[in-house]
């Protein structure tokens, strides 16, 4: 037996038994995945796929536990690549971060530069997507780390920690009759069209999940995943907006007031997430202390052996 049959294995898997498209992934020949996997099942002695002619139809029980054997293994060898680039190159290489849209362009630029002017010889690899894409992206090893609000905790692959909390702002134009009421309530709020981010972005479902509690349905002029698009059309008057507190930081915009919504909506915590059983390099660790002051080395360590999955902020 071989890597090769083994990352046929799990390729065919991950592309819902179709051998056509795991070839396609691994750069090879359909017959050649094929071959490869029945070779290992004689080796075995155990079927790992039941078939209906040529087509694998689904995953048998001695292949299942054949699956967890072969992600330890891949797991492992991937580690070793990454303990010889560590003790060969200890302070160069590349940081890969799986992230969304807000994180990327509000919250990551700082500690990004910090990491740089530490180990300037690091390359740094943005990978921008949904949430699930973003576990996806740490499951698959495409990243080294992920950064989300929604999602990671409902990975059993994923070690998931905490960065920080956010609440949500209203955003509307200076002038609008809510930029100067006392007091915000979620009814107020639903009596105007609302421009907001996509069900699967940035808290989005705690939003839903707070008018729901109300009994009320907000009328949704325009979902985006880009906060700076949702600005742009409660400018032009599409309605008022809900964006991440972090894309109203710094500089206030002349043209738009905001008014928190924490006490409405609730918080929100951003979470790191990093493969179950990764070896991670010193910048790795180093990165996540940028994000938070609580994410240090041997927390992480403790996480990563299973001692502990969460704490609270």
């Amino acid at each position: 037996m071989n890597l090769h049959q083994f990352r046929f294995v799990q390729e065919a898997v991950r592309r819902n038994l179709n051998l056509t498209e795991a070839a396609k992934a691994l750069h090879t020949s359909q017959p050649g995945v094929s071959k490869a996997i029945i070779e290992l099942e004689e080796e075995l002695g155990v079927e790992i796929f039941t078939r209906h002619g040529k087509r694998l139809k689904r995953v048998t029980e001695p292949g299942q536990h054949v699956l967890d054997s072969i992600a330890i293994i891949l797991r492992e060898v991937g580690n070793l690549k990454r303990i010889g680039e560590q003790y060969s190159a200890q302070d160069s290489g590349t940081l890969s971060i799986a992230t969304t849209h807000a994180q990327a362009r509000y919250v990551l630029p700082t500690p990004i530069a910090r990491l740089r002017e530490r180990y300037p010889k690091v390359n740094i690899s943005l990978h921008q997507g949904a949430p699930d894409q973003v576990a996806r992206m740490v499951i698959d090893e495409t990243a080294d780390l992920g950064i989300a609000t929604e999602s990671l905790a409902d990975y059993p692959n994923l070690i998931t920690l905490p960065c920080y909390e956010w609440q949500h702002m209203l955003v509307l134009p200076v002038g609008h009759p809510l930029a100067s009421k006392e007091r915000l309530t979620l009814e107020d709020i639903a009596a105007h069209p609302l421009v907001t981010y996509h069900p699967s972005f940035t808290g989005r479902a705690r939003i839903d999940h707070a008018f729901a509690q109300r009994q009320l349905a907000p009328r949704i002029a325009l979902e985006a995943i880009d906060s700076d698009v949702i600005k742009t059309y409660v400018r032009l008057g599409l309605g008022i907006g809900i964006v991440a507190e972090m894309a109203v930081q710094g500089e206030p915009e002349s043209d738009l007031a905001t008014r928190p919504l924490g006490q409405l909506l609730g918080q929100n915590v951003a979470r790191l997430a990093l493969k179950r059983g990764a070896w991670l390099r010193d910048f790795v660790y180093h990165f996540a202390s940028l994000l938070s002051d609580r994410l240090d080395k041997d927390l992480i360590l403790k996480a990563m052996n299973g001692q502990s999955q969460d704490y609270e902020l």
